[in-house]
């Protein structure tokens, strides 16, 4: 089974089987050989000091460590969680089951982590991005983009579509929202984010209301922070043609039902945001097989999987004749519903 682990203060027991369910859909609509699983822990990770923080995650460990294994359960790092995690975790895991890399994916680099895995998920909202636009006879370059959320997934998505040739007009983070029609330059922007630690206050664009910015003209609208941002009460507002679901459930289903009739075009989360889950799945590849890859070859792989992926979905659109949220998890149920049936689990 595969999913993140996550320290936040509103974790529960229902928000964790709901999204270890979403996981089970998402790997397999990526079509790799794992279930869906979740975790947490009630907590404000901001409000712990580094030490604190190790404390909690190898206690929690020692509490886990027969429920996680390489075969079994292979966590990963989610919301207030990252590769440090990880390495904690590996370290605590090891002491009773003896040195093993692959029981955790998102590690840092020196113990096993893979390449291109801190781009992974916004690369693969890019890949995705690309394989929609190209069924519609467009290509990223031209295009403009609005982008909400500037953490690890909106900053990479923003700098691989800038390097493409995508114009990206409007951007947001905690601190603020910033807009320039003519296209922002990401590069710089990136150097005031490492600096200020926040889009708020860069000089190449002007300020906006951070609640406007998924109203912004633009072609392609990418959500890449919070669920449940489109609404019944912006959905009639959005101007974007496509939106790249790079979050978790940003669109509800009464803005859904809007926009579909508006004639948006939506690219559901449980595939546009699957790179994450495919690249963990290649560090885990490499971890078993102690041969690890070049950022090429994970960046090809991760192309080749995410362009087949929007091929699966579409086809499945054309068979039920559905869009592609409803095909995304039709080709996930289906695919779990077949490995029940081989397996003879039936009932």
């Amino acid at each position: 089974m595969k999913g993140g682990i996550r320290y936040h203060p509103e974790v529960d027991l229902d928000e964790v089987n709901a999204l270890a369910q979403l996981m089970t859909w998402k790997t397999a609509v990526a079509d790799i050989p794992y279930g869906g699983a979740k975790g947490g822990i009630g907590c404000v990770p901001k409000e712990l000091s580094l030490s604190e923080l190790e404390r909690l995650t190898r206690v929690f460990t020692q509490k886990i460590h027969d429920l996680i294994g390489i075969n079994t359960d292979v966590p990963a790092p989610d919301m207030g969680t990252n590769a440090q995690t990880m390495a904690w975790i590996l370290d605590e895991y090891s002491k009773f089951h003896g040195y093993s890399p692959a029981v955790v994916t998102g590690k840092p680099i020196d113990l096993g982590g893979s390449l291109g895995r801190d781009a992974a998920t916004g690369r693969g909202a890019l890949f995705a991005t690309e394989a929609l636009l190209n069924e519609h006879g467009k290509s990223i370059a031209g295009q403009r983009f609005v982008i909400q959320g500037f953490g690890n997934v909106g900053s990479w998505a923003a700098k691989l579509i800038h390097e493409q040739g995508g114009k990206v007009v409007a951007v947001s983070d905690i601190t603020g929202a910033i807009k320039n029609e003519k296209g922002i330059d990401i590069e710089s922007l990136f150097k005031h984010v490492k600096e200020t630690r926040g889009v708020k206050g860069f000089h190449d664009a002007h300020p906006i209301d951070a609640n406007s910015i998924l109203v912004e003209d633009c072609d392609v609208l990418i959500p890449a922070a919070l669920g449940g941002v489109i609404n019944k009460d912006n959905a009639n507002e959005i101007k974007a043609k496509y939106i790249i679901e790079a979050a978790n459930h940003p669109t509800d289903p009464d803005a859904d039902e809007i926009l579909s009739k508006k004639g948006v075009t939506i690219l559901p989360d449980i595939y546009a945001n699957s790179g994450g889950v495919t690249v963990s799945y290649f560090e885990w590849v490499q971890n078993i097989q102690g041969f690890m890859w070049d950022e090429k070859k994970v960046n090809d792989e991760l192309k080749t999987y995410m362009t087949r992926g929007f091929k699966d979905v579409k086809e499945m659109c054309k068979t039920h004749n559905c869009d592609l949220r409803m095909g995304a998890f039709t080709l996930g149920v289906n695919r779990v519903a077949r490995a029940t049936v081989l397996r003879g689990w039936e009932a």
